[in-house]
């Protein structure tokens, strides 16, 4: 087969194609390399195999080649050298801050993060000596006040779950880079269509590959972009974690990466309707969408959004038995606790983070009784408007 650069083509053909000259065999779908481990020719291939950073030849827990494809996708999604595909968006998210800080250094996070993010920099980096300073993302100059000299991590999330708030990241990252500060941002919620951080000077990049990337609900997995020498030593931090990507997982998000262009069209019209339509309702009392010129941060996300996207929050007048009974009387959306799938779920935060934060933890992120998460999929739009109105006459 002729090989091909694909430089010059748009990322919906490089989804579609760049992959395809890492298989030796002529199927038009990629292999699933089931096997945990590779022999070697030699014994000087032998340890070569064994020692190489990402590696797919060796052993499992080091690579695997339907992982590595993947993973090279991804990269080039997101404009970076390289990238570690792993287990989970946590296990992607823990092995990149883990590698980077050691007892003694100081991390930089945001106030509003996913759960288990903001239980990793309150809860465990305090139990192995690296003290953590949580600031509001919508502020840069938070940002520059809560360095120290040992500061050696800004952690990011942008749009922030369920909040939409904001970070501003080229302004984050000109700030980190200016104080030799390693930034790591998590992109689950804008997908490498939406933003592309590193574009904007950030160094690590992170998703939940179980969302939007695999599109699906099916699988569960995570991926870290950056420099490759950085992400060798992601790697190598991952090998002794042990958050390791199945090949079965690997295949489904490659497959599930192919129609993602596709996806995001539908996910962030709908998306935006859904925020158009609750804003003007009289039982809702505010949305939180980056796309809608009401949001607060509606400039910043012009310039460092390419889409919108498809999650959103709302707030149901009632409070929490208002958010109980609207999600109750939903018939399409399903309430799971997802997002990014071909199905459109909701949640009702205040329970589900509730359950699982400290409360002055959940009123700082901005977790209200009566909020709702909403994770548009990929239904007809009118549809999803027809059964919001009839949910919310319950109200």
């Amino acid at each position: 087969m002729r090989n091909v650069s694909f430089d010059g083509f748009g990322p919906g053909t490089r989804i579609l194609h760049l992959d395809r000259n890492m298989d030796p065999g002529t199927s038009v779908a990629p292999a699933i390399y089931q096997s945990v481990t590779h022999y070697s020719e030699s014994a000087e291939d032998f340890v070569v195999n064994s020692t190489e950073p990402l590696n797919d030849q060796f052993y499992a827990r080091h690579g695997n080649p339907t992982t590595s494809r993947i993973a090279r996708v991804i990269a080039d999604l997101e404009g970076a050298e390289a990238a570690l595909f792993a287990g989970s968006g946590m296990g992607a998210i823990a092995a990149a801050a883990l590698t980077v800080v050691s007892a003694g250094d100081h991390v930089v996070a945001q106030t509003g993060h996913y759960i288990h993010t903001t239980k990793l920099v309150t809860e465990y980096m305090p139990r192995f000596g690296i003290s953590v300073s949580q600031v509001d993302q919508r502020e840069v100059g938070a940002f520059a006040a809560a360095i120290r000299p040992e500061t050696k991590l800004i952690i990011l999330e942008t749009p922030v779950n369920p909040t939409m708030h904001l970070t501003d990241l080229e302004a984050v990252a000109d700030l980190a880079r200016s104080r030799g500060i390693i930034t790591l941002c998590d992109n689950t919620v804008a997908t490498p269509l939406g933003t592309n951080p590193i574009a904007l000077g950030v160094d690590l990049v992170a998703h939940s590959a179980t969302k939007y990337i695999g599109g699906h609900h099916d699988l569960l997995a995570g991926i870290v972009c950056g420099p490759r020498p950085l992400i060798e030593k992601v790697w190598d931090t991952s090998t002794i974690l042990g958050a390791i990507a199945a090949p079965f997982n690997s295949w489904l998000a490659l497959r599930g990466i192919r129609t993602l262009p596709l996806r995001m069209a539908r996910h962030s019209q709908n998306g935006q309707a859904i925020a158009e339509y609750l804003e003007k309702h009289p039982k809702v009392s505010k949305v939180n969408y980056p796309g809608l010129p009401s949001h607060p941060q509606h400039d910043l996300a012009k310039r460092q959004m390419k889409s919108f996207g498809g999650l959103l929050s709302y707030e149901v007048r009632g409070g929490y038995e208002g958010g109980r009974r609207f999600i109750q009387n939903l018939e399409l959306p399903l309430n799971a606790g997802s997002l990014g799938g071909v199905d459109s779920l909701v949640i009702h935060p205040s329970a589900m983070w509730g359950g699982r934060l400290p409360p002055e933890v959940v009123k700082e992120q901005g977790i209200t009784p009566g909020l709702i998460r909403m994770a548009a999929g990929i239904e007809e739009t009118n549809d999803l408007l027809a059964d919001l109105a009839q949910a919310l006459e319950h109200v």
